[in-house]
């Protein structure tokens, strides 16, 4: 989807508040990986890049399907943003829900979930995939519901300007908004790798669908919680961040001596590709234990969405 371009004012809150939460980190005695930093914006360039090669391209598949609406919302009405924004949350909900619970998706997604700790750099881990795998095409419904595509990626890119500032361990519970909002706390649940924690909180400005549709979960006390994918991706490579999972995929794919075990493979959920994984948690996904001797072997876990 041709996105608008980052804001200067986003793109300075984002230096800022990332230097100041750095800043926090280290005197909190958190600690700071600084190779994860540079991993993630290894990967933000790289997400960058393909994303510019496909917009065009989503851009007209969208433009398409909005012709194709038998009404057509104005965009100069600040209803139709109004009801835009409650729509878009919607399908965002369910795109990000099924990218944990169809492997095909969760190869792009679990990106995402590679860091082992939460920053507000760490929300800049997006795939380079996403444009391939289809996970735009969630909202095309949207586009032929009569919005225009312009509508959907401006509202989209203020979704996603928005959760950036909620990959944060240094902002609390926020009281009453916890009821309505996606705030830092619902969201440090969401990258959790606790079994409590697993496939929790896929809102994006609400949290309202995630009570509707039974995936709510809160911040315990008592259950601290650990981030990233199950079986901790320790590399910095930009290369293995973005790629690592499509790698475990294409071999359980390989590995697959039936056309249901193919399917399985590619549109299971992650975890329940091969026999190996069965006595897995069905809410877990395989991810790569990545051979930091340079061999490039890839072992296949299991790890979080």
């Amino acid at each position: 989807m041709y996105n608008p371009q980052p804001s200067i004012i986003f793109l300075v809150a984002v230096v800022v508040l990332s230097a100041i939460e750095y800043r926090w980190r280290v005197r909190a005695d958190r600690g700071y990986d600084l190779g994860a930093l540079g991993g993630t914006v290894g990967t933000a360039i790289g997400q960058f890049l393909f994303k510019s090669l496909l917009n065009g391209t989503i851009g007209v598949a969208m433009l398409g399907v909005f012709a194709l609406a038998p009404v057509h919302w104005p965009l100069d009405d600040w209803r139709t943003w109004l009801v835009g924004f409650f729509v878009l949350e919607f399908f965002y909900y369910w795109q990000h829900r099924l990218s944990h619970t169809i492997r095909w998706f969760w190869a792009s997604h679990a990106v995402h979930h590679s860091a082992n700790e939460l920053t507000l750099p760490a929300a800049a881990r997006l795939s380079w995939t996403s444009g391939i795998s289809g996970l735009w095409a969630f909202f095309l419904p949207m586009t032929l519901l009569g919005f225009h595509p312009l509508l959907v990626a401006t509202l989209l890119t203020l979704n996603l300007q928005y959760q950036y500032f909620i990959h944060t361990e240094a902002i609390p519970r926020l009281g009453p908004l916890e009821w309505i909002l996606n705030t830092p706390a619902h969201h440090r649940v969401h990258h959790g790798s606790n079994l409590e924690y697993l496939d929790k909180n896929f809102g994006g400005v609400l949290i309202v669908f995630d009570r509707l549709f039974g995936t709510f979960q809160s911040e315990r006390a008592d259950t601290p919680i650990v981030y990233g994918l199950t079986k901790p991706l320790t590399s910095n490579n930009p290369f293995v961040i973005a790629l690592h999972e499509w790698g475990n995929l294409i071999g359980d794919v390989r590995r697959a001596d039936s056309i249901s075990g193919v399917c399985r493979a590619l549109f299971g959920r992650p975890g329940d590709a091969s026999p190996r994984n069965e006595t897995l948690d069905h809410r877990s996904s395989p991810e790569a234990a990545i051979d930091q001797g340079g061999s490039g072997e890839v072992v296949p876990t299991t790890s979080v969405a």
